[in-house]
């Protein structure tokens, strides 16, 4: 009987296995000394969700044994888990990879290519780690070209150089694979309801920090993306795949896309061999009589996806999205979904990849080499000359903007003379982008103010303006007559600060405006010191002469700190940060609030609690934490709604709502939430959660519901074929608008100027209070910068209040209307947040 048992399980977890006959042709033979992917993993592929190290393993064990793959360490992930890269070929090529490289590189430049030359193909798989057939299969693929015997695969090996990316999210591919086998039975269930299909919060979708890394291809703030991307540019690989999934009830989708949701800088050749290669795939998916369809769903618009990138780098980008079993089995519309067949489906996409693009080789060659030539011709016609942007007051806003744009490889050149354009005065140091170079048609995409569009509805955001979100003054040059710049592209300075003459002074001071001041400032308030912040502005007598220091800026005096050693610990803290301390002599300043001035406010550690968990927005609390973590050296307490009512607030100085329903919150919750803000406490809420402070009457604003903004749109006798069009007038997918900004209030400390650009991608609005001193920030009465609003939304934004702080018993209830730690890149309103950490126990 026991025998009999044993044998029952076996036969069960057997029927789900399909050995590796199940993914190939029978005709495909295999070199037999390289070790097939069931004999590392211990089981067959797709009978369980493969691990990262597993992965990682098998992939190094294949490089170990075959002369046609070579692997690579590009990166490690937040988690630091390895980025691989394969690169995979004939052994005679693999010998000579790097002069191949170059050579590609140098045909791009010269516009000829040897007509032996290999094409270079990316492969990328499961950026999303919950999408994880893409990854699975990354393993056959692999097997597939490093074991593969006969005609064909020499054939693709010669003409190739193929780059694989096996796992282009390792901490999201690790955190779904536990889960998924964590909920693994010996009888699988397909039930939809499901443990397994139902991922709790946060999902694998996402990274460490819960950022959707198919976002982040343009913005590159992680470290999976900058590896990625400096790959990317140092091969330049004609064809780039983005293996996706989709919805258990959809079937199969390649591109080409929705035609008219193209980006306008994507050359029509580039649409054209899209059409080409989707020829294969079509074919190989109706051998196996698979559901798929194109040109539905999915559009080409927002430059920062990983299929999109390439288009407008040079590369025909490929998505790919399978539906998926989000496990190992689930029922669908169309009948069980085993998750080894939507392995098999991305490896048959995969080879009819490689057969596609070898069969258009020439052309495809071709295409990438004509592109780049055409880029100075393109340049010549346009009506301007190229960009100028402000360095401003924040030098590290600003140099975070140039290596930005130094990733992408756009040369940018510091100007050697002051010149006056667009009534604004730009100085030496700032920055020119020329139009005239390789990447002509990023720059235009990266810098594109377009607000009109032929189809209005976006799968992704319609606005990313780079100097916007950098909130970077910036302007078109149409004329280099005066233009004065240095020949040499920009590069990051080298600069440190010294503990020269420091020990006599009376107190020592730093400017707020420097991106990092928070950081500084938290790190000495963690170290004990004691810390003024200047209400109001002040100049004083420095060792270096009298400096002037605007409102917001940081005070440590000398004779108030009780650590031992204090100053060679606050040289070496501003050191880290690269901010420039000042030495003051006297607290008796030459004009303005003198040093020892009630208006010089105590400071004291912020402790964040971050409501997350089920309701709210996965992507809002990870872009605070990762905002907080990264740039203010704040680690947030992270509590989910359902535990809020049984911790002691006490302990916390602010709390932070970010985007999502706070249904979940217990009456006790909120009657805790009631007596901690009247006792002291700052609330901050964004979006929704700013809606809820409304909505629990923390604050009085009158608002304009979303339902009320779709009302604006008559629907009266409209034909159901107008459904979508109109969705997309009543929606704001993604937008850029201009803000007025109150300077002297001090959640505005810090800011050089009164306006200030605002990354919107929400119809609720916050009507403008007449109550005084309460609206930090305001919208311009014609806000739209960059991106699609209809002009009814925009007008209804228009003037309405962004940002209201109030008084709620001894403390601060402060509310936005948007996000200001957008996707990370939104060095611009960040600040926002910071200065509520640290000067809205200030605002009276």
């Amino acid at each position: 009987m026991r025998i009999f048992l044993l044998l029952l399980v076996f036969f069960v977890f057997a029927s789900h296995a399909k050995p590796i006959t199940f993914y190939f042709s029978p005709d495909i033979k295999f070199d037999q000394s390289i070790t097939k992917p069931n004999e590392v993993l211990g089981y067959e592929v797709g009978e369980w969700h493969v691990r990262h190290d597993q992965l990682v393993h098998y992939l190094t064990l294949l490089a170990k044994q075959s002369p046609r793959v070579s692997l690579s360490t590009i990166g490690y992930s937040h988690e630091q888990r390895p980025l691989l890269q394969l690169a995979i070929t004939s052994p005679a090529q693999q010998e000579k990879l790097e002069s191949l490289r170059e050579a590609h590189l140098d045909s791009l430049k010269e516009g000829v290519a040897s007509s032996d030359a290999p094409n270079i193909i990316w492969m990328g798989y499961s950026v999303h780690g919950n999408e994880p057939s893409g990854s699975n299969a990354a393993m056959l693929v692999a097997y597939y070209l490093a074991a593969g015997q006969g005609e064909e695969v020499e054939h693709i090996l010669k003409n190739n150089i193929i780059l694989l990316d096996p796992a282009m999210n390792p901490d999201g591919l690790a955190r779904f694979a536990h889960w998924a086998n964590s909920h693994r039975g010996k009888a699988l269930s397909s039930d939809p309801a499901h443990r397994e299909h139902v991922e709790s919060w946060p999902s694998a979708r996402t990274n460490h920090y819960w950022f959707d890394l198919n976002r982040d291809w343009l913005l590159l703030q992680h470290p999976e993306s900058i590896a990625r991307v400096t790959q990317f540019h140092r091969w330049k690989p004609t064809v780039l795949t983005d293996f996706h999934e989709m919805g258990t009830n959809s079937s199969y989708f390649f591109q080409p896309g929705i035609p008219s949701r193209t980006h306008p800088l994507t050359p029509k050749k580039n649409q054209t061999l899209t059409h080409a290669l989707a020829k294969y795939h079509a074919q190989t998916l109706d051998k196996e009589r698979q559901l798929y369809f194109t040109q539905e769903s999915f559009d080409d618009f927002y430059i920062g996806k990983g299929s999109t990138y390439p288009d407008v780098n040079g590369t025909i980008g490929i998505l790919f999205e399978q539906a998926s079993s989000r496990g190992h089995l689930q029922e669908s519309i169309n009948g069980d979904l085993y998750f080894h067949r939507t392995i098999k489906n991305q490896l048959l996409t995969s080879l009819s990849t490689f057969t596609g693009a070898t069969a258009h080789k020439e052309a495809l060659m071709a295409y990438q080499r004509s592109f780049f030539a055409e880029a100075e011709r393109l340049a010549s016609k346009e009506k301007f000359k190229g960009y100028i942007v402000a360095k401003g007051k924040d030098t590290y806003r600003f140099e975070q903007f140039a290596a930005l744009l130094k990733r992408h490889q756009i040369n940018a050149y510091p100007i050697n003379k002051a010149i006056t354009l667009a009534d604004h005065e730009y100085q030496v140091g700032d920055l020119y982008i020329p139009l005239q170079q390789q990447q002509y048609r990023f720059i235009k995409a990266a810098f594109s103010t377009q607000t009109e569009f032929e189809d209005n509805t976006f799968y992704d955001v319609s606005g990313w303006t780079l100097p916007y979100a950098y909130d970077l003054n910036f302007t078109t040059v149409t004329s280099s007559w005066g233009l004065k710049y240095s020949q040499s592209p920009w590069e990051p300075a080298q600069s440190s600060f010294s503990e020269e003459q420091l020990s006599n002074s009376y107190a020592f001071a730093f400017e707020w405006h420097h991106y990092l001041a928070p950081k500084l400032l938290n790190l000495l308030l963690a170290e004990g010191f004691e810390v003024r912040g200047a209400l109001k502005s002040f100049t004083a007598q420095t060792q270096t002469g009298k400096q002037s220091f605007s409102a917001g800026s940081i005070v440590i005096p000398a004779g108030l700190q009780k650590l031992s050693n204090w100053q060679a610990k606050l040289v070496d803290i501003a050191n880290k940060t690269q901010i420039q301390l000042f030495a003051i002599d006297t607290g008796l300043t030459a004009s303005g609030i003198d040093l020892g001035s009630r208006l010089m406010a105590p400071i004291k550690q912020p402790k964040a609690l971050l409501v997350g968990g089920e309701g709210t927005s996965q992507y809002e609390v990870g872009e605070i934490w990762y905002h907080l973590d990264r740039h203010v050296s704040l680690a947030p307490t992270i509590v989910e709604q359902h535990r809020l009512g049984k911790i002691d607030l006490s302990r916390y100085t602010h709390i932070i709502l970010a985007d999502g329903r706070y249904d979940r919150l217990t009456k006790q919750a909120k009657a805790a939430i009631y007596s901690w803000v009247k006792s002291g406490g700052i609330i901050w809420g964004q979006k929704r959660g700013a809606k809820w402070l409304i909505d629990q009457q923390l604050l009085s604003v009158e608002t304009v519901s979303k339902t009320e903004m779709k009302a604006l749109f008559k629907t009266d006798n409209l034909p159901y074929s107008e459904r979508d069009a109109l969705a997309a007038k009543q929606r704001i997918a993604g937008a850029i608008f201009q803000a007025e900004v109150d300077v002297t209030h001090p959640l505005a400390f810090g800011y050089e100027d009164g306006t200030l650009p605002l990354f919107k991608n929400s119809t609720w609005v916050m009507k403008h209070s007449s109550k005084p001193f309460s609206t930090v920030l305001k919208y311009s009465n014609a806000p739209l910068l960059s991106g699609y609003a209809h002009e009814k939304n925009v007008a209804q934004i228009a003037n309405s209040s962004a940002l209201v702080a109030r008084k709620y018993g001894k403390g601060l209830v402060i509310a936005m209307t948007d996000n200001p730690v957008f996707r990370g890149y939104w060095y611009g309103t960040s600040r926002l947040l910071n200065n509520a950490l640290f000067f809205a126990s200030s605002v009276e």
